[in-house]
């Protein structure tokens, strides 16, 4: 019994051990045989079957509180973002997005749709900002006891979204006593902004049938502005004081009066341009304020009821260059403005370009279509920057009970979640309130800081023209959920190798969305701004089993199912089954073979009709604006929803090992396959055009609408069902602990990630593409003697090129290497005998620059690297 008992918790330790570096005491495996009757059943993600032996068949990565302090993180967000499972990056908190205070996990690469976090087990509402993912940025850090990573997917458990994988954070319980934290950083890049600071207070109580765990805490992340970083260079926007002519978006006044408007610059093109980084922040500031609560109650041996209540205030602010005439009247200007270069009156006269644009109308009206107008691209600077502050609430109340009825044990709860944020942007731009000041004279082009007033009176009298130009905008987001659950535990029969064990178990969840935007967004009329309502509710029925079954004393199976039905689109069933041999003392193999979805979220079923202008090349339209052929073009455009579509599904298979040869060195590693197939993506302009040209289908509702001469009139885009994605990779962790006796303990933790294949609709691999780095991996090791523990993290993000360009006969060139990234992180902490403990840290301590690759639109990818340099710590610790 003893030597059973002791294997198990080797099992244990090396499912706990991938990133944790606190495994186990000896305290684990002391206990006599009465001891093993006594050992506690629970439950790991991935599962429902709470069992002793929690080295199952599927792989799961435990980061526990320890591990928690010594990583130097100081939100959830940043934690998880920074595992080797995050293979490609995520998005975080950043100026000028529709998700400015939003961080995502994206597990595999495979994006945050499809990666599902749990909170206790229990799924994390949707963000009312995206409408189609989690935001981290709700779940305070002082709550969290452990997080538990599925590498693996689990919808015949969780239900929808758990494709990638699953992560379940777990809050904090028997917890007694007084714990308060506080801390502070800073950054080294870039020299102002970035600093941080977070605290937290936590305590807790219990007596024989009752506990309680509570506790606020709050932290925070200053703005960091662009240019204040050394390698930005200026960022060139064609909206700056520009028409469209027969050779592109041209100036209409001189270089030297371009270059001599604060923040303009006139370009080799002969544009004059923008430069929007001298303004804006992408990295947004952040902060998060909570207050939790979690209370038990043993009404008898049998019998007890709990609650978990979380309240959370995260804030953003983030500032984005000043506003552009991108949207209503204010694109246009009427042929007798004083701003018009096609008006002989006009300071701006250009007499090509008039007669340019005469042809051009004698042919458009000989073709039945309406004249032209001049089109311009303008930056209304003088208005100043599009401040935008985001502030989200979300409450989370859960109740339930559990307990035995004869052998069945059962669980059942309520659970009701509120999130609602609000959106306020400043300084943004009335359309047609500009286009009347551009057309009548007021406003002149070419000084948009009205530096011509010279009395205090004219002065004045612009100051209140431009606040007649500037709008306030407001969105008002919400999703509340509604849960009931409830299941059942059971023993069935003894077979061959013990007993079965089993669980059935159904959910009811209702779902309520709505992102509200101000109307003048909603219906265009806002310069530097867009966005489209959307509002809708479901409900979601889900039925499962999962049932254990030991074959022989040395194998088991696994089988699970779960059926999920949606009121607004449909139903899918989910099976998985798995198996786990102990080939010997201490080696564990294990296989699965799972079917998951992802149900389309209602953000993308309810959404109102969005109007857009996205640049596209399309020679018939480039003719039609009497361009060459080959031009880049700006056309309308509409994104509608699609009611009828309906949900991707996922096979995933998997293998793995888990191996402890030694008492001091254990390692798992795990060969992963998904294929997502049916996809839900979201078809572009550029990707309608393509498959306008090649023939190749469009799906129904959406394609193009073109005029007489071939131009585009009208793109219709929207989501849609189509395509697969196959990924395939292996994890490793590796597990070290050497007790030198009174020298100390040293640890070392290695997760590796390593993808071989990345294929989209049987395309080619697209590993090591710009953002999709082979591996991703961190090495965690602790040293402990005494009253020290010393801790060096490293971790690295993997090659990638910067061009890769497909040949004619299948050959690939690649160009531009993006150089393996390795980081170093350092802690020392003192602890004391009075409870106290001080933590001194640095974050990356050889200040590594990121890779410095242009990716969407900025000087690195945002999604995979920060560029905070070194972060510079110190935190403080006392329990009572």
């Amino acid at each position: 019994m003893l030597n059973n008992q002791v294997s198990k918790a080797v099992r244990l330790a090396i499912a706990f051990g991938a990133a944790s570096t606190a495994i186990f005491s000896a305290s684990s495996y002391a206990a006599d045989d009465k001891g093993v009757e006594e050992v506690e059943r629970i439950a790991v993600t991935g599962s429902r079957i709470k069992r002793t032996d929690l080295e199952g068949s599927i792989p799961v990565t435990v980061i526990d509180r320890a591990a928690i302090d010594f990583s130097g993180q100081t939100s959830v967000s940043d934690l998880i973002r920074n595992t080797s499972f995050n293979s490609a990056g995520s998005f975080r908190p950043q100026s000028g997005s529709s998700a400015q205070g939003v961080s995502q996990v994206n597990l595999r690469g495979l994006g945050a749709s499809r990666s599902l976090i749990l909170v206790d087990g229990r799924r994390l509402p949707k963000s009312p900002s995206t409408g189609n993912s989690q935001d981290l940025n709700s779940i305070p850090m002082a709550a969290v006891e452990r997080i538990e990573i599925l590498s693996d997917g689990a919808s015949a458990v969780y239900g929808s979204d758990a494709i990638a994988g699953v992560i379940n954070i777990i809050t904090r319980k028997d917890f007694n006593g007084v714990e308060v934290r506080l801390g502070a950083g800073d950054v080294s890049l870039p020299e102002e902004g970035g600093d941080r600071e977070e605290g937290s207070v936590v305590f807790g109580a219990s007596s024989d049938k009752s506990s309680v765990i509570g506790g606020i805490s709050w932290n925070s992340r200053d703005i960091i502005y662009e240019h204040d970083y050394p390698w930005v260079q200026p960022g060139a926007s064609s909206f700056g004081v520009n028409a469209l002519k027969e050779a592109g978006y041209r100036s209409i006044i001189s270089q030297e009066e371009c270059d001599s408007l604060e923040n303009f610059m006139f370009g080799s093109t002969g544009a004059c341009g923008y430069n929007f980084n001298a303004t804006n922040a992408n990295e947004a500031s952040t902060g998060n304020q909570s207050a939790f609560l979690k209370a038990e109650y043993e009404v008898n041996d049998d019998w007890k009821i709990f609650s978990h209540t979380l309240v959370s205030k995260t804030k953003s602010f983030g500032r984005y260059a000043p506003s552009l005439n991108d949207a209503g009247d204010a694109a246009f200007l009427s042929d007798d403005s004083p701003n018009n270069p096609i008006n002989p009156n006009s300071p701006f006269y250009d007499a090509e370009f008039a007669s340019y644009m005469a042809d051009k109308r004698a042919g458009e009206i000989a073709n039945g279509d309406d004249p032209s107008l001049v089109e311009i691209r303008h930056r209304f600077a003088a208005l100043g920057n599009r401040d935008n502050n985001v502030d989200n609430w979300s409450t989370d109340f859960l109740f339930g009970a559990e307990g035995s009825i004869g052998d069945v044990f059962v669980d059942f709860g309520a659970r009701k979640t509120k999130t609602k944020t609000y959106e306020i942007g400043r300084n943004y731009l009335m359309g047609s309130n500009a286009r009347a000041a551009m057309d009548s004279g007021a406003y002149m082009l070419n000084d948009p800081f009205g530096s011509r007033f010279t009395t205090d009176t004219e002065k004045s009298d612009y100051q209140e023209l431009l606040s007649g130009l500037k709008v306030t905008t407001s969105r008002i987001g919400e999703f509340n959920q509604e849960e009931l659950f409830a299941s059942a535990s059971f023993d069935v029969m003894e077979i061959g190798g013990g007993m079965i064990q089993a669980v059935v178990g159904a959910e009811y969840r209702k779902e309520e969305y709505q992102d509200t935007y101000d109307s003048l967004s909603e219906a265009g009329q806002v310069g530097g701004s867009s966005g489209n309502s959307a509002g809708g509710s479901r409900d979601v029925k889900g039925a499962y089993f999962e049932a254990l079954f030991p074959l022989m004393e040395d194998l088991e199976m696994t089988i699970a199912g779960r059926y999920d039905e949606y009121s607004d689109y449909g139903s899918d069933f989910s099976p998985k089954i798995s198996f786990k041999y102990d080939v010997m003392e201490g080696l564990v193999l294990r296989a699965s073979y799972g079917e998951g979805f992802r149900a389309p979220t209602l953000d993308i079923t309810t959404a109102k009709p969005a109007p857009d202008n996205p640049n596209v090349s399309d020679d018939p339209s480039c003719l039609n604006f009497g361009l060459e052929a080959g031009c880049d073009v700006q056309v309308n455009a509409v994104t509608l929803a699609n009611p009828e579509i309906g949900s991707e599904t996922s096979k995933q298979t998997s293998l793995g090992l888990a191996y402890q040869p030694t008492d001091w060195l254990n390692f798992s590693a795990d060969y992963y396959d998904i294929e997502i197939s049916n996809m839900i993506r979201f078809f572009d302009a550029t990707t309608i055009l393509n498959r306008e040209q090649t023939g190749d289908p469009i799906p129904a509702g959406l394609g193009v609408e073109r005029l007489s001469n071939g131009g585009i009139d009208l793109i219709t885009q929207g989501y849609a069902n189509e395509g697969s994605w196959s990924i395939n990779g292996l994890d490793l962790n590796l597990n070290t602990t050497f007790d030198f006796g009174d020298a100390g303990t040293f640890k070392q933790t290695l997760q590796w990630s390593h993808q071989f294949e990345s294929v989209v609709d049987g395309g080619r691999n697209t590993l090591k593409d710009p953002g999709e780095p082979k591996d991703r991996a961190v090495l965690n090791n602790t040293y402990t003697w005494s009253d020290l523990d010393f801790v060096w993290n490293i971790n690295l993000i993997g090659k990638q090129y910067e061009d890769v360009t497909q040949n004619d006969d299948g050959s690939l060139d690649k160009t531009g290497n993006i150089a393996t990234w390795i980081t170093h992180d350092l802690q020392v902490t003192y602890n004391m005998s009075t409870g106290t403990q001080i933590s001194l840290g640095m974050q990356n301590a050889f200040e590594k620059e990121p890779q410095l690759s242009p990716f969407g639109g900025r000087n690195y990818n945002f999604d995979l690297y920060d560029a905070y340099g070194r972060i510079t710590y110190l935190r403080f610790r006392q329990s009572f």
